[in-house]
């Protein structure tokens, strides 16, 4: 049970833990403007330019919520030797934190989505990417580099962030989930089609539904809780995995786990934006797994969180002190 005292030793305790992030990492371009007439050479709102902006994004964007709940990331990657990867590490350095889990390579475009804001609200978006598969080098650097930080580095929890980007291969899922199994060390998963299935034997394994209906080839309504159980318990049950958490946007979410089972409702919210909702939930959820965190309470503090950034433009971290307000005054008793 949720009490203000357990909610307040809870966020304290994850200033001390270290969270390894695998994943596909970007570059968010934001071009934020005014729009006061169409162009005469099509029929297009003209953007007259007034800021721009670069934040990190993908899985960088998921190192940048852990850090601000406290913890410690190390972020690991891959980028092209391009401008934006340049930019990439600045941004990173901007935010203290490591490269040293990031590869560079010649044979990649850093991935990057280009926003465009007319009078605050979202009017085009360009993505400029590769999805390729790591090549056999590439995958080589990255699984080496990420072995030698699980020996240096005492790791509490690992988050696999999969956009599809090719970062992530079948045998890197492999090779991690091993690593471990050997160390002890809880994997938890915000997944993609491509390698849907591939996520055997992890601690927790996060889709939303339409992840789920595409993964499983199933036609789900969210409305429907029947439909949803039924399809979280056979995803369960092919990965073998010890909790699923199912994201149901404006529905909630649903976790199933090696014993129980809770639908959680969502909390009404002035959204104003859905980017990188799903970045704070895998986060939120990771360090409550590395603290013991029972599963219903866990996906209650995460269903929170995903919900308090979609009141924010643009994919912005969480903020610690209002989530840890929001969860003493929502979740406790």
């Amino acid at each position: 049970m949720l009490t203000t005292e357990t909610v307040s030793r809870l966020f304290s305790a994850f200033n001390g833990l270290n969270v390894m992030i695998i994943g596909d990492v970007m570059v968010d371009s934001y071009i934020w403007g005014n729009v006061e007439r169409i162009s005469p050479e099509a029929p297009v709102p003209i953007v007259t330019v007034e800021k721009r902006e670069n934040r990190l994004g993908g899985a960088a964007n998921v190192a940048l919520n852990i850090k601000s709940l406290g913890a410690n990331p190390i972020l690991c990657s891959v980028i092209g030797n391009d401008t934006k990867g340049n930019e990439f590490f600045d941004l990173l350095t901007e935010e203290s934190m490591s490269i040293e889990g990031i590869v560079r390579s010649n044979q990649r475009l850093t991935t990057t989505k280009f926003r465009v804001f007319g009078n605050h609200a979202q009017m085009l978006r360009v993505d400029e990417e590769t999805t390729e598969n790591l090549k056999k080098e590439e995958f080589v650097r990255l699984s080496e580099r990420i072995s030698g930080l699980l020996k240096s580095n005492n790791t509490d929890v690992i988050i696999f962030q999969d956009y599809d980007k090719g970062i992530i291969t079948p045998a890197l899922i492999k090779k991690v989930v091993g690593l471990a199994k050997q160390k002890n060390i809880p994997v938890v998963v915000d997944p993609k089609k491509r390698n849907f299935l591939e996520y055997r034997e992890v601690t927790l394994f996060k889709p939303n539904l339409k992840e789920v209906r595409d993964g499983l080839n199933l036609d789900i309504e969210e409305n429907n809780r029947k439909d949803v159980e039924k399809a979280v318990t056979r995803l369960k049950e092919l990965l073998n995995a010890e909790i699923i958490l199912n994201t149901l946007s404006s529905k909630g979410i649903f976790v199933k786990w090696n014993g129980g089972q809770q639908h959680i409702s969502a909390h009404l919210r002035n959204i104003s934006d859905v980017s990188g909702a799903g970045d704070t939930v895998i986060s939120v959820a990771a360090l409550c797994l590395a603290k013991g965190v029972e599963p219903a309470d866990m996906a209650a503090i995460a269903n929170l969180a995903g919900g308090l950034v979609c009141e924010e433009v643009g994919v912005v971290p969480i903020d610690k002190n209002k989530l840890q307000d929001e969860v003493i005054r929502l979740l406790t008793r």
